[in-house]
């Protein structure tokens, strides 16, 4: 699937905010990994980073374990990454 864009992503429900926002590289992925333990399958968690390198490794994390990174979008001051549990 293709990233979606950012008025798709607003539209997004998140089921779990992580606000690692502060955190530099790996804390924003771990506390990803935590948050995705508290959700149901298909459902969506969003983190908030303001580390650069979340993006690209939550985006290989996700697909690597089997998560779908849905897009991004950069925020005043950080990201908001949006992942769908895959399993």
């Amino acid at each position: 699937m293709t990233a979606m864009n950012v008025a798709e992503l607003e539209a997004v429900t998140s089921a779990e905010v992580v606000d690692a926002r502060g955190a530099a590289c790996p804390g924003p992925l771990l506390e990803a990994k935590k948050g995705m333990g508290k959700i149901a399958v298909g459902a969506v968690i969003e983190v908030w980073s303001s580390d650069p390198a979340t993006k690209s490794d939550i985006g290989a994390w996700a697909g690597k374990v089997g998560h779908e990174l849905l897009g991004v979008i950069e925020d005043e001051g950080y990201d908001r990454v949006f992942i769908r549990r895959g399993k």
